[in-house]
């Protein structure tokens, strides 16, 4: 005897997930809103149809979608405004840093001279 293999009727057959995920991305970009895949999985979710974060996620990309760029941590967002001016004291000490006390030692004469001035410097900004 040899096996069939059983096929399923037209309407059993599986419903195809990545066409699915296109139609609900196309639907979201209609609305005008931007398909993300967790959006897109809830969506899905509704109708009955289990898909995961990777698989959407390629399907998307292969439509032309590209995921958002992310900025690094710490890092500001640029707005193209000019630079920030920063208010706080580095709290490092450069080797440039380190010339210019040098310099300003010399001219004043000495370090204990120059150690002074700073303290009248630091009681008249008081």
């Amino acid at each position: 005897m040899v096996d069939k293999k059983e096929t399923k009727p037209a309407s059993a057959k599986a419903t195809n997930k990545s066409e699915e995920i296109r139609k609900a991305a196309k639907a979201m970009k209609e609305k005008g809103e931007k398909p993300r895949p967790v959006t897109i999985i809830a969506v899905l979710k509704k109708q009955g149809i289990e898909v995961s974060s990777p698989q959407v996620s390629m399907v998307l990309k292969r439509m032309g979608f590209r995921p958002r760029k992310r900025r690094k941590a710490g890092k500001p967002v640029a707005t193209g405004a000019a630079k920030t001016v920063r208010t706080a004291r580095p709290t490092k000490i450069s080797v440039d840093d380190l010339v210019a006390a040098r310099k300003a030692v010399g001219q004043l004469g000495g370090l204990d001279r120059a150690l002074a001035a700073i303290e009248a410097l630091r009681n008249f900004q008081s």
